[in-house]
């Protein structure tokens, strides 16, 4: 049986139709194997795309990496980890290097994990601090600078990645924090793409933190130019400062990124309203209290429970869940809501 280019949604439907019979049955009731027909589906297309052949070696090898990497990462979804970024240049000598590893080795006997660039300078001292065993390698392909330390040199966590773009997501999804050490560009880059998809909603929230030795300036001149020129310019809303958090002592940096988690324990979109897990049930006092400060973030309604953990997809009956009609735009306050809630 041929299969030809759709051009139509009539066509669609048919070509899909020929891909199940090709692979020899119905379109699947199970989500997971209809998850396959659609990748099966989209990879049947590209036949037909006319895509060059650097086009089609960047699908293949993108598809590679983000395989290999999910199926490093996947035996320890449980541990909580760190993305800790920095720059490659600093040297052993220097107080930030040795901040760097003193906060690594304190971040693993809290039970985290940290992964890191896996190359030189922080990178190198945060994997020193937190020994192989804790620590997760995403080294980049470059002639220069981003040579594997040999901490995490020959460990099966150390993956190779051609492409940046498929590091960052790995880097963000496998991470349950962002921690910013000083560096150049890539630290930058790195830190500002959590800070905005957090801010964007297109990250769950998470504690973004940014370290320095005492007395250092780095961190303070960067967030004076964020305050002074973008939020008193009004580029950014006055409540986005809050997202990140500046610290010159690795353990109240540290006491950040675990009391996140203290009471929270994860969120999502859930039908037309928003979903916290909780670890503490929530009072009806409380909930009166919730919705009386946070009315701002509410598109309509109220704040509620959801009654049953069978409608959650994480069926965990001890976690409470808090659901709301949010309003989708204000990330910076529902950040605010989360430290509210790991208080109580």
């Amino acid at each position: 049986m041929s299969v030809s280019r759709p051009r139509s949604e009539q066509d669609l439907s048919r070509f899909k139709k020929d891909l199940l019979d090709l692979i020899g049955g119905e379109f699947p009731a199970d989500e997971e194997k209809r998850v396959y027909v659609e990748m099966l589906f989209n990879i049947a297309l590209l036949k037909e795309e006319a895509l060059d052949l650097a086009e089609l070696r960047l699908l293949n090898t993108a598809f590679k990496e983000l395989r290999y990497a999910l199926k490093v990462f996947k035996s320890y979804r449980s541990v909580p980890k760190a993305a800790v970024f920095g720059s490659a240049r600093i040297p052993r000598s220097n107080a930030t290097f040795k901040m760097a590893k003193e906060f690594g080795r304190k971040l693993a006997q809290k039970g985290w994990m940290i992964i890191t660039g896996g190359a030189s300078g922080i990178m190198e001292a945060a994997m020193i601090g937190a020994g192989a065993k804790n620590s997760f390698g995403l080294n980049i392909l470059l002639p220069f600078e981003q040579q594997a330390n040999w901490v995490i040199r020959g460990n099966q966590k150390l993956i190779h990645f051609k492409y940046f773009f498929t590091r960052k997501l790995m880097f963000l999804k496998e991470s349950e924090a962002t921690v910013l050490f000083p560096g150049g560009f890539g630290t930058f880059d790195e830190g500002f793409e959590s800070f905005t998809l957090v801010q964007t909603g297109k990250a769950k929230p998470r504690p973004i933190v940014v370290i320095d030795p005492p007395k250092s300036r780095f961190w303070r001149s960067a967030l004076g130019f964020i305050k002074e020129d973008m939020g008193k310019g009004e580029l950014i809303s006055p409540e986005d400062l809050s997202l990140i958090r500046h610290f010159q002592d690795n353990d109240q940096a540290i006491e950040e990124m675990t009391r996140f988690y203290s009471n929270y324990e994860s969120s999502r979109f859930f039908r037309d309203k928003y979903l916290i897990r909780l670890h503490n049930p929530l009072s009806n006092n409380e909930l009166k209290k919730i919705e009386k400060n946070f009315k701002d973030i509410l598109s309509a309604g109220g704040f509620e429970l959801l009654p049953s953990a069978e409608e959650d997809d994480n069926k965990d009956p001890k976690l409470c869940r808090l659901v709301f009609s949010f309003d989708r735009s204000n990330y910076a306050r529902l950040r605010q809501l989360i430290d509210y809630l790991n208080t109580l």
